[in-house]
């Protein structure tokens, strides 16, 4: 109804005499409709400019994170890749289960290994958050990643075997993907420029569906 009557005072005002000063023979305004009226309302921030302005940001920050991979490959394909000695580690000794012969249960074979993650200062920042990521599951309170092993009879092969474990560890979470080519960054700039404006379009049609329900809702 406040529609209605708003419709209705300016169609009045522009079909009303001319002012003083005014020539009749002006060219007079068209009434307004007021279904027109709410179909051009309008967010300030869903003008096509700021529109614009979204879709440019986003892809500067793909821009911004391609580059960042970059920097990142370049920086890491200059280091080596660090190794794990005994001198890194705490290894205790356990009686080891399983197939063994006459030694069965009698020789301290199984190696516990305990590699204190947070204290290996020696690996870059980078690595120890990826290792303290992928293993979360096996590092106690103490930051501490316990490998144990039992695969030979005695306690140097499983040491050496508790070892390779953790070097593999530490290779997995010291490497760096190469770059995109620039063939893949531009499919990438293309598919989120693809998104953002489907992104656009489905907020436009939620928009209209919302302005339609609204004018059903005040011719009720």
């Amino acid at each position: 109804m406040a529609v209605m009557r708003s419709g209705l005072l300016l169609r009045g005002f522009f079909h009303a005499s001319p002012l003083p000063g005014i020539h009749r023979n002006a060219v007079a305004l068209p009434p307004l409709r007021a279904e027109t009226a709410i179909g051009r309302v309008r967010c300030a921030g869903s003008e096509p400019g700021d529109r614009g302005q979204k879709v440019s940001s986003r892809l500067s920050m793909m821009q911004q994170v391609l580059q960042e991979a970059e920097e990142r490959a370049r920086s890491a394909g200059s280091e080596p890749t660090p190794k794990i000695t005994l001198d890194h580690v705490t290894v205790n000794f356990a009686r080891s289960g399983g197939p063994g012969g006459q030694n069965v249960n009698k020789v301290n074979t199984k190696v516990d290994m305990r590699f204190n993650v947070k204290d290996a200062h020696w690996l870059g920042e980078r690595v120890r958050e990826r290792i303290l990521q992928m293993e979360k599951n096996r590092i106690n309170k103490d930051g501490e990643l316990v490998i144990s092993s039992t695969k030979t009879r005695t306690q140097k092969g499983n040491i050496e075997d508790a070892l390779t474990k953790l070097q593999e560890i530490i290779d997995a979470a010291s490497y760096v993907p190469p770059p995109p080519s620039e063939e893949q960054k531009k499919r990438i700039q293309k598919l989120a420029a693809i998104g953002e404006q489907k992104r656009i379009q489905n907020k436009k049609a939620l928009s209209t569906k919302k302005a339609i329900r609204r004018t059903r809702d005040s011719w009720d």
